[in-house]
């Protein structure tokens, strides 16, 4: 029997890189630093340390590159997933919607 894993239509590559963010929502917009966990061609789950984000929230990721042979990525991403890892973390699972 195929598990949740098998049946992505793309795979997720582990990375643990650090990131920013940029979280937009109905109360301010800040820039905050993240953990990005792992990312596929269409989304990444990312550690924030804020205890939630509300799922719908619009954020720009902005992940640096250290190799000259891998590009930096930027992208805008929608919030679609949100688990709490401690009292003070999250994890958030984003789609991403337009590559920068």
């Amino acid at each position: 029997m195929l598990g949740y894993d098998d049946k992505r239509n793309f795979f997720r590559m582990m990375v643990n890189s650090p990131c920013q963010l940029q979280v937009t929502d109905d109360e301010s917009s800040r820039t905050m630093q993240a953990m990005c966990r792992d990312i596929s061609a269409t989304g990444m789950s990312l550690e924030v340390d804020e205890p939630a984000i509300e799922v719908g929230t619009q954020i720009s990721v902005a992940i640096e590159s250290s190799s000259s042979q891998i590009p930096s990525l930027a992208a805008l991403a929608n919030v679609v997933r949100c688990e709490p890892e401690t009292d003070a973390s999250c994890i958030i699972g984003v789609e991403i919607t337009q590559m920068k």
